[in-house]
């Protein structure tokens, strides 16, 4: 196997490739060589209720451009029948191979409202919250593992938010970032004797299309927000593009002895040092040291 695409001939899912750590994480998957299905709701004529520009197909293309086959598939995780059916498809077009499941559903940007305390929160949007990051990871294992099952080998990968359990600010966006790394942790209990892996992983401070568009910046002139004032602006310097926790992910699936990692929570950060791994503006960032630093981690 080539060593510059050490996952040619695997097959991947990336749910919730949208946008962000999503796409990301597609794009570097593809780089690596794999075929990776990107999903989400956002498809060209038809955006999600965040009503964001970014498209699935935008995904697919960026991950055949970076050497990898990039296939779009418009499905939302909630919809029971929308995952039975993609995992079907998979069944169908790869005889069923599956190697790489990465969880990255979330859609609560517009829903979690930082300043209420959990009884004053919209209750149908705190329970929103959980309905897409957390049941539909749920779906979208129980639908996709018994393919890894089939074959005796895979890797599902939770996207969470931080390396821990302790609160996040707001109770619905706290039980659903936990969640996901309790996900991971039991999956991979589980899924040990059938020869299958699950881990979580969390980027640091993400630099989105979202949160360069909050800071008013591009990709080509982000640090210009560092000092502009706003809200954690002093600590944008130590942001990662979502390619980081990608390539980080990308090695991980890589990775010959990925199951000693089972039922771990990973950084970013952890990966980059583990695997020597380069964000594509050439840094090496590290929140974890910085967020140590400063007492917030």
């Amino acid at each position: 196997m080539s060593t510059n695409k050490p996952l040619k001939g695997k097959i991947a899912v990336v749910a919730g490739a949208t946008r962000g750590a999503g796409r990301g994480i597609a794009v570097s998957l593809g780089e690596a060589g794999a075929t990776v299905y990107c999903t989400g709701r956002s498809i060209a004529g038809s955006p999600s209720d965040l009503n964001r520009s970014e498209t699935v197909q935008e995904t697919a293309q960026l991950v055949t451009e970076a050497g990898g086959n990039g296939i779009a598939v418009r499905v939302d995780h909630t919809n029971e029948a929308d995952v039975a059916a993609l995992f079907e498809q998979i069944k169908r077009e790869q005889n069923g191979q599956l190697d790489v499941l990465v969880n990255n559903v979330w859609g609560g940007e517009k829903l979690v409202d930082w300043d209420a305390r959990f009884w004053k929160h919209s209750l149908a949007n705190g329970l929103l919250i959980q309905e897409r990051a957390v049941k539909a990871h749920l779906i979208t294992s129980y639908y996709g593992a018994p393919l890894m099952l089939e074959q005796g080998s895979g890797l599902v990968v939770e996207i969470t938010d931080g390396i821990d359990y302790r609160y996040r600010g707001n109770l619905f966006y706290s039980l659903a970032k936990i969640s996901s790394i309790h996900l991971a942790e039991a999956m991979a209990a589980e899924l040990k004797p059938h020869g299958v892996s699950a881990v979580a992983v969390t980027p640091g401070f993400l630099r989105s299309e979202e949160m360069l568009e909050h800071y008013g910046v591009a990709e080509t002139n982000w640090q210009d927000a560092v000092g502009s004032g706003k809200p954690n602006a002093e600590h944008f310097g130590q942001s990662e593009t979502p390619r980081f926790i990608g390539r980080g992910i990308a090695a991980l699936a890589a990775d010959p002895d990925y199951a000693a990692k089972s039922g771990a929570v990973l950084a970013s950060w952890d990966l980059s040092d583990l695997y020597g791994i380069m964000d594509i503006d050439g840094r090496y960032p590290h929140w974890g040291r910085y967020a140590k630093e400063r007492g917030f981690l």
